[in-house]
């Protein structure tokens, strides 16, 4: 049972990044449970939250979810998380701290120390690397559209499969869902451990063996591999039967004409 709720408690960790999240919902509850006169509020914002809260840390609740739930291992047990309004809880205990304070002048100072702290505690969204200035009305790079539009089936024909760089994997499937990949962000996600031949050979070693990209790729049926100029290769795929089908970018379009014409 300590095992389990250790693996809930890191659960617990992950989904509340650097935990001031969860410490402002925390009090926020705590002071709704106790502050709070409207009963229905009090057990919607104040309560339940907390109950949930306590429940995803109990370790039965998650034996129980996997049992349900069972082909995914428990891998989506932090969902439960998701049944906790955390931002409606703290946005309402800060607008009623703020008024609760008869002086304006007071409620000024407290709710700028609560922006404060919320905005201290959080990080700034344009810094995030997959964001950035759109570049089309799609919002994903032109780049992407590009490779898509050269690689796409056409109408009629079954859906090909493409192994793309793991910058480029969380936006081919918004583009093109006729485009397929042998591993999608699943495999970026901090904290997971997946194993995935052809991500093994092209995103983690530093150096790609391109034989052992090959034979990944055709296993699992890829026609086009997509490569960055400036990604490391210890030989030319052209070498190993490939062909360069086009450069878009600082992207090259590899297709296997062993894969794309059976």
């Amino acid at each position: 049972m300590y095992g389990i709720f250790m693996e809930c408690w890191v659960a617990l960790k992950l989904y509340g990044g650097n935990g001031v999240l969860l410490v402002l919902f925390l009090a926020a509850a705590i002071y709704l449970t106790f502050k709070e006169e409207n009963i229905k509020k009090k057990v919607m914002l104040g309560i339940l939250p907390l109950v949930v809260l306590a429940g995803f840390l109990f370790p039965v609740t998650k034996i129980v979810y996997v049992a349900v739930f069972n082909s995914d291992g428990g891998d989506t047990y932090y969902r439960v998380l998701w049944l906790i309004p955390m931002y409606a809880v703290i946005g309402y205990a800060a607008c009623k701290l703020i008024f609760s304070f008869k002086k304006k002048a007071v409620s000024r100072i407290v709710m700028a120390l609560i922006l404060a702290v919320i905005a201290a505690g959080g990080s700034l969204v344009y810094l995030n690397q997959y964001v950035s200035v759109a570049q089309n009305l799609y919002h994903i790079p032109d780049n992407v559209i590009e490779i898509c539009d050269r690689i796409t089936p056409d109408e009629g024909k079954p859906r090909v499969r493409a192994a793309f760089p793991s910058e480029l994997v969380h936006f081919v499937r918004q583009y093109d869902t006729n485009i397929l990949m042998p591993y999608g962000r699943e495999m970026l996600e901090p904290g997971k451990d997946y194993y995935n031949p052809v991500f093994e050979v092209m995103e983690k070693p530093k150096v790609i063996n391109a034989e052992e990209l090959v034979n990944a790729t055709r296993e699992t049926k890829c026609s086009y591999i997509i490569l960055a100029e400036d990604r490391k290769i210890d030989a030319d795929l052209t070498e190993l039967g490939l062909k360069v089908m086009d450069t878009v970018g600082k992207y090259i379009i590899y297709v296997d004409p062993e894969i794309l014409e059976n």
